[in-house]
C-alpha cells in the first residue's frame, strides 16, 4: 500500500471520536479502517479539558492504526459549532498565461482575492468555497480551467470561525503528535456526500444530530447558503431517561442503544429490560413502550427546534426536504419522529462504505470525500498521488494554500 494514496479523517464529537482511513484508488474512495475511542473533554461539541480530548484522540488513531497497520502522521480535521460563519464574497483577477488560458494558478490567485474581507480581531478564515466562476462576463461556470479569458471572476463563500475555538481544536491534535492537513466544515463535507445533486439545487437542510449538538445546513442552488448549531442532541435523551427511570447516565445511555424506540406505536411491551435505580440494589422492570413514552416528546421537541431555526435563517420552502445523518438519527422511530414535525420529506443518510453504513459517520466519511472531489478537480487524470496522509513532510494545506500560514500567524498572536 503505497502511502501516497492514504487518507485519514479526524471527527472530534461530543461522544466519540472517530479516525477513518480512506484511499484512493482511480479516484475511487474506500474505507480500509476505523478508530473509535469514547469522547472525553467536549461538551455540546466544544472542546472544555484539552488533556481528555488529546487522549481521546490518541486512543481513536491507535485504534485505526492496529486495524490498517499503518502509522497516521497526518490527519484532515472536521470542524463544526456554533462560531461558523459564512459571508459571501467576490473576486476577480487578470488571467495571467499569454495564451490567456486559466490555469490552476488563476484559480489560486481569483480565491485569494475574494479572501480580501473585513473581519473582526477574533475571527479566522477556514476555507474558501467557489459558487460559481465568470469568464469574461459569462456566467455560472463551474470549473474554468482550460477555458481562454482575458478576466476572472468568483462568486464564493467565506468560512469563517472563532479563532479561539480554531486553536484549541488545532492544539489537542497537534499534542496528539498529528499534523493537520487542513481543516474541513463538517457542514459542508456531510452535505457533499449525503445530498443528491437535485437536491443541493432545489434546496435542502442536511440535520446532524449529534450527542451534544445539533447542526443544521441549508444547500441551495448548489452550495452551502446557510448554517446553524443548537445545543441539543442524544444526551438530552439520556439525560431524560436517566431521570424517567431513576438510574445513572451511563446505564441510561446503555439502555437507549440497545432499546430506545423515538415513535410509541412502533414500541414493542414485551421488549423488557432492567435496571438499577439511584440509591438501591434492587433492579426494576421497565417495557419498551414506557421508554418510548420518554423519548418521543425530546426527540419531536428536537425536530420542532430544528423546524424553528430553518426559518429564522429565512428558508421556508425547500423542496429537498429534510436529510438526517448523525448518530441519534439511528434510533429506531426517529424517521417517523422527524416526518410528524416536520410535515416534508425525510429520510436518513447513510455511507454506502463497508464498515461505515451508519449515519453516524456521514461528517467523518463527508471530510475524506470533500478532500477527494478537491484532489480530483486540481490534479483532473493525475490520480490522488498528493492525498497523502501518512509518514511524509508537512506540506502547505492542499485544499486551502493559505490557509497553515494564517493558523501560524494565529498562533503567534496567542502567545
Amino acid at each position: 500500500m503505497s502511502s501516497n494514496d492514504i487518507i485519514v479523517s479526524l471527527d472530534i464529537g461530543t461522544s466519540k471520536v472517530r479516525a477513518i482511513i480512506g484511499e484512493i484508488n482511480n479516484g475511487t474512495l474506500q474505507i480500509i479502517g476505523v478508530g473509535s475511542a469514547d469522547s472525553e473533554g467536549i461538551r455540546k461539541g466544544a472542546i472544555v479539558d484539552i488533556d481528555q480530548t488529546v487522549k481521546s484522540i490518541r486512543s481513536a488513531v491507535e485504534h485505526a492504526e492496529r486495524m490498517v497497520g499503518i502509522e497516521i502522521s497526518e490527519v484532515y480535521v472536521g470542524i463544526l459549532g456554533n462560531h461558523i460563519g459564512l459571508q459571501s464574497s467576490h473576486g476577480v483577477v487578470a488571467v495571467s498565461n499569454e495564451d490567456r488560458e486559466i490555469g490552476e494558478e488563476d484559480i489560486e490567485r481569483v480565491l485569494k482575492a475574494a479572501e480580501v474581507i473585513a473581519l473582526p480581531p477574533e475571527r479566522e478564515i477556514i476555507d474558501v468555497v467557489a459558487k460559481e466562476y465568470i469568464v469574461d462576463g459569462l456566467e455560472d461556470i463551474h470549473d474554468p480551467r482550460g477555458m481562454i479569458g482575458v478576466r476572472l471572476e468568483v462568486d464564493a463563500t467565506i468560512i469563517t470561525g472563532a479563532k479561539t475555538a480554531i486553536h484549541n481544536l488545532m492544539r489537542c491534535v497537534e499534542k496528539a503528535d498529528l499534523h493537520v492537513k487542513d481543516l474541513v466544515l463538517m457542514s459542508l463535507a456531510g452535505g457533499q456526500l449525503a445530498l443528491s445533486k437535485d437536491e443541493k439545487l432545489m434546496g435542502s437542510v442536511l440535520v446532524d444530530v449529534g450527542a451534544g449538538a445539533t447542526t443544521i445546513s441549508v444547500f441551495q442552488e448548489g452550495t452551502l447558503v446557510a448554517t446553524s448549531t443548537l445545543p441539543i442532541g442524544g444526551d438530552f435523551v439520556t439525560n431524560d431517561i436517566a431521570y424517567g427511570l431513576r438510574t445513572m447516565s451511563d446505564h441510561a445511555e446503555k439502555v437507549k442503544l440497545k432499546f430506545g424506540c423515538a415513535w410509541i406505536e412502533d414500541a414493542a411491551e414485551d421488549q423488557v429490560f432492567k435496571v438499577t435505580r439511584i440509591g438501591s440494589n434492587v433492579e426494576k422492570e421497565f417495557d419498551q413502550v414506557y421508554l418510548a413514552n420518554i423519548i418521543e416528546p425530546r426527540v419531536l421537541e428536537i425536530f420542532q427546534l430544528v423546524k424553528n431555526e430553518v426559518k429564522r435563517l429565512g428558508y421556508t420552502d425547500l423542496p429537498g426536504g429534510y436529510i438526517l445523518s448523525g448518530g441519534t438519527v439511528s434510533m429506531p422511530g426517529v424517521l417517523k419522529a422527524a416526518q410528524a414535525e416536520l410535515q416534508t420529506s425525510v429520510r436518513i443518510a447513510v455511507p454506502d462504505f463497508i464498515g461505515v453504513r451508519d449515519p453516524g459517520f456521514v461528517s467523518g466519511v463527508g471530510v475524506l470525500h470533500h478532500v477527494m472531489r478537491s484532489f480530483r478537480t486540481r490534479n483532473p487524470g493525475g490520480g490522488a498521488k498528493k492525498a497523502s496522509a501518512r509518514k511524509s513532510t508537512p506540506t502547505e494545506s492542499t485544499n486551502n494554500p493559505g490557509f497553515m500560514e494564517r493558523i501560524k500567524k494565529m498562533f503567534s498572536e496567542f502567545i
